[in-house]
């Protein structure tokens, strides 16, 4: 299990809320070359911070972002429809596979195989609540079937999973980073007692 004190969820919190301000959509502060790590900071937030409370804030944030953009950015509001309410289960999905993966936690190499079913299950279900609810609420598909979705789900769902894994990819290497910094300080701090 993955425990980290307040003051640790707190710092990480805020590098999550600055990677989503700063990578999500078209808007003034975005970094154009890096891809939008909103799916990423929901599912890291879902392992990281433990309050829920939290995921509330980073939704706000999203919205808020989204808001801006349309409202004095130059954004078009092409996606903002009564389906934009969908994104709230569907990054809640994402937090709760977090959540989940936290049970599933070990410093060891086969923590990637519940890692990746977490992001493969929480990905997957967080692109049908959002597309899937666009694509069926947002009034701009005149027929919408199973079949012409299943064929935009096969088209968008591996550009999106693999912007999500591009950010969790980073996160293991600094969160490891992390943990061999500290078993080094940890060693020496015995050295010097013995």
């Amino acid at each position: 299990m993955l425990t980290l004190t307040t003051r640790h969820q707190v710092v990480i919190g805020m590098i999550l809320l600055l990677m989503l301000v700063l990578t999500r959509g078209q808007h003034a502060a975005s970094i154009d070359s890096l891809p939008a790590a909103t799916l990423a900071t929901f599912f890291l937030a879902g392992v990281y911070i433990a309050s829920a409370w939290f995921l509330a804030l980073l939704f706000t944030a999203a919205a808020l972002v989204d808001y801006l953009a349309i409202t004095v950015g130059d954004v078009n509001s092409f996606c903002f429809t009564p389906a934009y309410s969908l994104l709230i289960p569907a990054y809640g999905a994402l937090w709760l596979a977090g959540r989940v993966y936290t049970t599933y936690y070990r410093y060891h190499w086969v923590t990637l195989i519940p890692l990746s079913i977490s992001v493969f299950i929480g990905a997957l279900i967080s692109e049908l609540l959002s597309s899937g609810g666009f694509y069926r609420f947002s009034g701009h598909f005149t027929d919408p079937t199973l079949v012409e979705f299943g064929e935009r789900l096969v088209k968008y769902f591996p550009s999106s999973l693999s912007n999500m894994v591009f950010y969790i990819v980073i996160a293991m290497m600094i969160h490891s980073a992390f943990l061999v910094i500290r078993k080094m300080n940890h060693s020496s701090i015995e050295a010097d007692l013995t």
